[in-house]
């Protein structure tokens, strides 16, 4: 790690087994390999080839060095890994206990085969979908997100920017690092309003209010987050950064007088959210009291998929917070079966949580989701590249999405049923 954040240093020590050390190490060896044969002149391509292969130094320093050089959305990983101070990346990356369930995430794909259809007409293919009245050119949303100005200095703006241009439904943070006026000037229209319900009934009205005025089409209410959490690996990750907190923070992130600098927790009474106490009479209240449509994140049984039905919830997000809730040991991906069977039609079901390719979107909608969010991938085309690298991830899960359509004999969303799937 070299610690760099647009102009910010951190200073991650050069100690024996940090990543400065190896790549000094690796540097330094270069250096006299090439001092040792510097009377020996390469010849040939295949011998300079061979020497940058052998090299310890381009081991250490591969990767991308611009959003088009991608392939894949995991080629952003390592690109954001190399350019956002370690701290904050540990933000971005933990899951929570021993990131079980951040890895099950993952793993829950290959529990479904796809099953594809030969000698069908794709040429001719159709992504669109439809919520609430507003078609997408995409079933891939933007997941809300918080801090992004820890990866980026112009955080969820560049995420907006970004959205606009490729014209993709944007959930914006409670704890975004900007307003929700800002983000709807730069995002062209209001997104959707992501809801992590403060502990004061009266603070509670005034953020609805706010996000009323702002136009926004629906509130996205998360509930998995109200039992706390331990991410683990933010923790330790975060010891390898030496810098002082108060370089990046006026107050340390996460506590009291750090949320009171949020632009969408300012001038409320208490800045503290996710009370223990939360239960559906609240989900009832809420109800009652905006007009906006109902969106409840973080389901992920049958018994709770019903619940949001009949308490008047017009959409579900089934998402275990990326990993980052509860230590269940199951994917996204494999609570959504339970959850789409439940609803029975009712309401549209959504997804996030491990999505990397767009074969894993293909599966989703197969199962029966209607839209599927995407974080860690365009959170590290943030870091990377800023507005560049979320437009990329973007191109690359929608263009992975339409292959996966065509080469299935899909040809429509509607097409996508379960029988794909074995």
């Amino acid at each position: 790690m070299r610690g760099r954040l647009r102009g910010q240093k951190a200073d991650f020590g050069a100690a024996a087994g940090s990543a400065e050390f190896r790549w000094r190490a690796a540097r330094t060896r270069d250096i006299l390999f090439l001092q040792q044969n510097r009377k020996t002149p390469m010849n040939s391509r295949r011998e300079f080839l061979r020497f940058l292969a052998a090299s310890p130094l381009a081991a250490q320093t591969g990767g991308i060095t611009n959003p088009n050089e991608a392939l894949s959305v995991m080629d952003f990983e390592e690109a954001a890994r190399r350019t956002v101070p370690i701290a904050h990346f540990a933000y971005m990356t933990t899951g929570v206990d021993d990131d079980a369930t951040l890895k099950a995430n993952r793993e829950g794909f290959r529990k479904f085969q796809l099953r594809p259809r030969r000698l069908v007409d794709v040429s001719h293919v159709d992504a669109s979908i439809e919520l609430f009245g507003t078609r997408w050119p995409s079933p891939i949303y933007i997941c809300p997100c918080g801090s992004q100005r820890a990866f980026h200095a112009e955080g969820e703006l560049a995420t907006a920017h970004a959205a606009r241009a490729k014209n993709a439904l944007q959930m914006l943070s409670t704890v975004s690092s900007f307003s929700v006026e800002d983000v709807a000037e730069a995002l062209g229209r209001p997104p959707w309003y992501q809801l992590y319900a403060p502990v004061k009934w009266q603070d509670l009205e005034k953020e609805v209010r706010r996000v009323e005025a702002a136009h926004c089409q629906a509130l996205v209410l998360t509930v998995d987050q109200n039992g706390g959490r331990n991410t683990e690996t933010q923790k330790r990750l975060s010891k390898a950064d030496s810098r002082p907190c108060a370089s990046c923070h006026e107050s340390p992130a996460g506590t009291k007088m750090g949320n009171r600098k949020r632009p969408m927790l300012a001038g409320l009474d208490s800045p503290e959210f996710n009370a223990p106490s939360m239960s559906w009479d609240l989900v009832d209240r809420l109800k009652n009291l905006i007009r906006m449509k109902l969106v409840i994140k973080g389901l992920e049984t049958g018994e709770d998929a019903d619940l949001a039905c009949r308490h008047g919830a017009d959409a579900i997000v089934v998402s275990n917070h990326g990993g980052r809730a509860l230590e269940t040991n199951r994917g996204s991906i494999e609570c959504l079966p339970e959850v789409v069977a439940a609803v029975r039609g009712r309401i549209p079901v959504l997804v996030d949580g491990g999505f990397r390719r767009g074969t894993d979107v293909f599966k989703a909608l197969a199962l029966g989701a209607r839209a599927v969010g995407i974080g860690r991938p365009y959170l590290w085309g943030l870091g990377a590249f800023g507005q560049a690298g979320v437009e990329r991830v973007l191109d690359i899960l929608n263009a992975e999405f339409t292959l996966a359509m065509r080469q299935c004999g899909a040809r429509s969303i509607a097409e996508i049923t379960r029988a794909f799937l074995a």
